[in-house]
């Protein structure tokens, strides 16, 4: 029962995570796009885009805060957690600074946010309290209702 109620804990906590990093993008553009120029190359400083993109990510956050869609929503996440894991890997590495220039510890918690990432979808089907898990189960293809005799 434990795994349960801990893979509940991290799915609400990953969704809640894009809930504010959504929220932030659409009330606060400014920050979001010095976020945008300082660790994403700028490739998606766009005073228009940015809120969009937002809203997007606020949808994807009560998606995975819920448990509904995590066939298509947990991959999207995986790939948003994994591309801010990249833009600040030398953070990873390094959190200190003693051997990399313009490093911060405070982004070392990036790789364990794309490890938590990597475990929803990996017990994805042990998510039991997730909404989608409460829905009629797909029927099973023709083998594996009716077994093959060679």
């Amino acid at each position: 029962m434990s795994k349960v109620w801990s893979l509940l804990l991290l799915r609400v906590s990953l969704g809640g995570l894009l809930l504010v990093w959504g929220v932030n993008k659409v009330v606060n553009v400014g920050h979001s796009l010095a976020i945008s120029d300082n660790y994403y190359e700028g490739i998606l400083s766009s005073e228009t885009f940015l809120p969009l993109a937002g809203i997007g990510q606020i949808l994807m956050g009560i998606l995975v805060v819920i448990g509904l869609a995590r066939r298509w929503v947990y991959p999207l996440q995986l790939l948003i957690n994994g591309a801010s894991l990249l833009a600040v890997f030398a953070s990873v590495i390094d959190p200190w600074g003693w051997f990399l220039e313009g490093t911060n510890a405070l982004f070392y918690p990036s790789l364990i946010i794309f490890a938590g990432s990597l475990v929803v979808v990996a017990f994805r089907e042990e998510d039991t309290l997730a909404l989608d898990a409460r829905r009629r189960p797909q029927p099973a293809t023709w083998q594996a209702t009716h077994r093959c005799r060679s």
